[in-house]
């Protein structure tokens, strides 16, 4: 059986958000995360990617992604003044991409630190 292996991935498991991570995976889950601590080892390791519900949802019902991110997209346009908010648990490329639509929209950006 042949390993996919990723070099410098990122944990987001915790907020130390370490990037020296190397991950095996065996086509359906990670089987080795090098580098990794406990807590970084359980969250790759541990974590598949199983299709156990659709890919997106409109009104709790099953939709295509297109017709979500119109859907979600109109969303935007009509908000008074949408927040961003969350973005602990996902990459520092997701982070950007999120204060980026924040702007477009004229949004708000918010953290779940924030008191």
């Amino acid at each position: 059986m042949s390993l996919t292996i990723v070099k410098h991935a990122t944990c987001t498991f915790c907020g130390c958000v370490c990037d020296d991570m190397e991950l095996h995976a065996d086509g359906v889950r990670i089987v080795k995360a090098k580098n990794a601590c406990s807590l970084g080892d359980a969250h790759f390791k541990y974590h598949t990617a199983e299709h156990l519900y659709p890919d997106a949802l409109i009104n709790g019902k099953p939709a295509t992604v297109d017709a979500a991110v119109e859907a979600a997209a109109d969303f935007l346009y009509k908000a008074n003044m949408p927040l961003v908010y969350g973005l602990s648990n996902v990459t520092c490329e997701a982070q950007r991409g999120a204060v980026a639509l924040a702007e477009m929209i004229g949004g708000v950006v918010d953290s779940h630190t924030s008191l």
